[in-house]
């Protein structure tokens, strides 16, 4: 039974890891810029949206375009943030092979 205790010991050092970057990636934010700039999205780390700031210069242009921007950078702020998510997730599960888990 040995090797159960310190499986559940590197569960628990596992677990105490992830809650750890939790709080960290809910604190990173990330900003994408689009259309030159006209377009800025603001996401955390951990995938949720903290602000959209559109250029009122830009909300002249053609109502496509300025639709096409916005989904450009929101797609590309939301990938970013999850590609993020997932590298720092990783550092702290990769070092934990459990048998039969993975």
């Amino acid at each position: 039974m040995a090797g159960l205790g310190k499986l559940v010991k590197q569960a628990e050092k596992m677990k105490r890891g992830i809650e750890a970057l939790q709080a960290q990636l809910d604190a990173k934010e990330i900003e994408v810029t689009s259309g030159g700039g006209a377009v800025k999205v603001r996401i955390n780390g951990s995938g949720r949206f903290l602000g959209l700031t559109l250029d009122p210069e830009f909300l002249k242009e053609d109502p496509k375009l300025v639709a096409d921007t916005v989904l450009t950078a929101v797609q590309d702020a939301a990938k970013q943030a999850k590609d993020h998510h997932e590298a720092e997730m990783q550092k702290i599960t990769g070092a934990f092979q459990m048998p039969g888990m993975f």
